[in-house]
């Protein structure tokens, strides 16, 4: 494209584009990146003359193409932001420096560069949405010609990268053409032989089907016309990637894919797209669970259309999408259909942008840049359910969420403190999986914090990056609190009292700043005591000192609530109680000290404290509180064998429930023809209350034997 074509295509769709600055632009970038050729041989400045075309495409305006003639100046001549900002303005230098790829930073991986790359160029666009928008045309020129790249692993680096990052971002704003082209350029880079297949394959099917295709069309044609409705009909075919993922998702094989060919029917206004749907429904069956209304509740990017299966003309069952011409447009180019060069950028605290602003809530609280990038991909993935809160606003979230998962999309505020949840107005468990439609209300506690069991259960980057940020300190925190400990008790060892101000000359020894970070390192295990006593000045100990113990959050809330006080432990001391022995308020105990993990309680007649009778340093002499069975609940487990007859199971728990006891687990160990051998624990607040529960049982007819477990 020459310049005078460049400056053609801009006039023609904004006749009060800058022609001088579009001009300078051109030959500013020519004469800079001068013989530089790419790998396929040609001019480098063939790239950003390209990546301009492609905005033009979108009609966007004279900044941003001139910003994409520029945007390889800085990271690949000598030019500086300075000097684009002089002779540009500030408003295009913005631009380039938003797309300008960190190429001078020592970072020890690609990995790392990469996320560090990602982080910038978010920054970049939560200031301005055209930053993305150069980047992605930047990105799907470099896939047009990615086969021109000599080293395998490179093509493939760029080719996942692009599938990882560039594809969700482009549908997260809606640049449907963009996102296609672009997937399918990377699965004919990281999959040739299956895009081979599936093409072979579609190519079979349209000979055969070509016939086929053109008389669904004509008959959805009449079938519409039957009730005075014009409309356009068209067929698309899926893309082999599509298929691709669709293969993989549902597990079958392509012959059994039912909906690789989709209708779309374009009308003139909302109401026809309904009136549309609803003479389609009556003509052809309708699918179950395959209609969505992206009209009345449009997708986060502003995406509009009714979405329907039906098994239609001649028996063949196919997709059809309902929409009018605006929304048509807005579907095929996104957020480049809503803009105005006249207008300025769009607002970036519009619903559709309020991703970007999740993202950056992660790269808030991510404590690495590849942590930042991995949260960063699960929160973009396209596939999504629509959810609503009790006010009505319409939530997106990917598929497998939780109501978690929906408080921190709601605010992390709410996610912090979230104890409950009602779908549809039932209660049910904070790990429930959401479906469309789903009206959620969360219930929250000032007392609540974030749950690192929750982490097994999200799916959404914001709150995996809230709870493993919250994670984080509170391990920081009590890290800092057993390095002090231990640090004073080493002191005391040696015969020596410590001061902070003793202490504060030795942290540059150590290359820490402050001494929550000098207390913290020796809590991680990472300085020893021995040597900050050398550094202060005080003898090295000779004396053997207790290990460090790792303090630990506890596993869940329920956990956290349910353990009693216990008198013998050090402040703020990890403990957990013994599997083996299910200690209770009542039994007499004795705690057992593991580097690392804390302190775990066990029975005084416990069979595994044998395996520690020659470490007598590792036993803590315990107690329980006088009030440890109060209003708390402690697990006891016991060995049962019941009668093998209908309505034994049912006897047992309603025996436990009628002692007011709760059944947390049931597995049978073996069955005979007669009686049934099982273990089961039991929720009770002590000893007095497990043994009552036990008496009960041994009264009932449905119970052989039952003793507490002692293994």
């Amino acid at each position: 494209m020459r310049q005078f074509e460049l400056v053609e295509r801009v006039k023609s769709y904004d006749p009060g584009a800058d022609e001088d600055l579009l001009n300078r632009a051109y030959v500013f970038a020519m004469k800079v990146h001068g013989s530089q050729v790419r790998h396929s041989g040609d001019s480098y400045f063939s790239h950003p003359l390209e990546v301009a075309g492609i905005l033009t495409n979108y009609r966007l305006d004279c900044a941003t193409i001139v910003a994409a003639l520029l945007h390889d100046t800085v990271e690949d001549t000598d030019t500086t932001l300075d000097d684009i900002r002089k002779l540009f303005g500030q408003d295009v230098a913005n631009l380039v420096d938003g797309v300008t790829k960190l190429n001078r930073l020592q970072i020890s991986s690609d990995h790392a560069k990469q996320a560090e790359n990602f982080r910038k160029l978010l920054i970049a666009m939560s200031k301005d949405i055209r930053v993305l928008l150069i980047k992605l045309a930047d990105r799907l020129h470099n896939m047009r010609t990615l086969r021109f790249i000599d080293k395998p692993e490179k093509r493939r680096r760029i080719a996942n990268e692009t599938l990882d990052i560039y594809t969700p971002l482009a549908e997260r704003i809606g640049m449907a053409e963009i996102k296609t082209e672009l997937e399918d350029l990377a699965f004919a880079e990281t999959q040739p032989e299956a895009r081979e297949a599936i093409l072979t394959h579609l190519s079979h099917l349209r000979d055969e089907g070509s016939s086929v295709v053109n008389r669904i069309m004509d008959q959805l044609v009449r079938t519409l016309r039957k009730h005075d409705l014009k409309a356009e009909v068209s067929g698309r075919e899926k893309t082999a990637y599509s298929i691709w993922r669709k293969m993989g998702s549902k597990n079958i094989s392509m012959e059994k894919l039912t909906d690789i060919l989709a209708f779309r029917i374009i009308v003139d206004s909302v109401e026809e797209c309904y009136r549309a749907l609803g003479f389609i429904h009556a003509a052809y069956p309708m699918i179950p669970d395959r209609f969505k209304d992206y009209i009345s509740t449009p997708k986060p990017n502003k995406y509009q259309s009714l979405h329907t299966a039906v098994i239609g003309p001649e028996r063949q069952r196919i997709e059809v999408q309902i929409r009018t011409r605006e929304m048509h447009e807005i579907s095929e180019l996104g957020v480049a259909a809503h803009w105005s060069y006249k207008q300025g950028t769009p607002a970036l605290g519009e619903p559709q942008y309020r991703w970007i602003r999740e993202l950056l809530d992660i790269l808030e609280k991510a404590d690495s840049p590849e942590e930042f990038l991995e949260n960063s991909k699960l929160e973009m993935y396209a596939d999504q359910v629509f959810c609503f809160t009790p006010k009505g606003e319409v939530i997106g979230l990917p598929n497998g969420s939780t109501p978690v998962d929906f408080a921190y999309a709601v605010h992390t505020e709410i996610g912090d403190h979230c104890v409950s949840a009602k779908i549809n107005g039932r209660i049910v468990p904070l790990h429930h999986l959401l479906r469309n439609g789903d009206q959620v209300e969360i219930g929250t506690s000032r007392a609540q914090t974030p749950n690192p069991d929750w982490e097994v259960f999200v799916v959404t980057g914001k709150a995996k990056a809230s709870i493993r940020r919250h994670t984080r300190l509170q391990r920081r925190g009590e890290s800092i609190s057993m390095g002090r400990q231990y640090l004073e008790r080493a002191f005391r060892v040696a015969g020596h009292s410590v001061s902070d101000k003793a202490l504060e000359g030795v942290l540059k020894h150590f290359r820490v700043s402050e001494l929550d970070d000098l207390f913290y390192a020796i809590g991680e295990n990472a300085i020893h005591p021995r040597d900050v006593i050398t550094q202060v000045g005080g003898p090295i100990i000779r004396t053997k000192l207790p290990p460090i113990i790792r303090p630990a959050p506890p596993k869940s809330r329920s956990d956290a609530k349910s353990r009693p006080g216990i008198r013998g432990l050090v402040p703020n001391m990890a403990m957990s109680f013994a599997k083996c022995c299910h200690p209770l308020p009542g039994d007499r105990i004795v705690g057992i000290v593991v580097s690392g993990r804390g302190v775990t309680v066990h029975t005084i007649d416990c069979e595994q404290l044998v395996q520690y009778n020659n470490e007598s340093e590792r036993w803590l002499d315990l107690s329980w509180d006088d009030d440890a069975g109060g209003g708390t609940s402690h697990v006891g487990r016991l060995e049962m064998n019941i009668r093998n007859d209908p309505g034994a199971l049912a006897a047992v728990t309603s025996v436990v429930a009628k002692g007011k006891g709760m059944v947390r687990s049931m597995k049978t160990t073996l069955r005979r023809a007669d009686f049934c051998d099982m273990i089961i624990d039991v929720e009770v607040s002590d000893l007095r209350h497990l043994t009552s529960i036990i008496s009960s049982l041994k009264a009932s007819s449905a119970v052989h034997s039952v003793v507490r477990a002692r293994h």
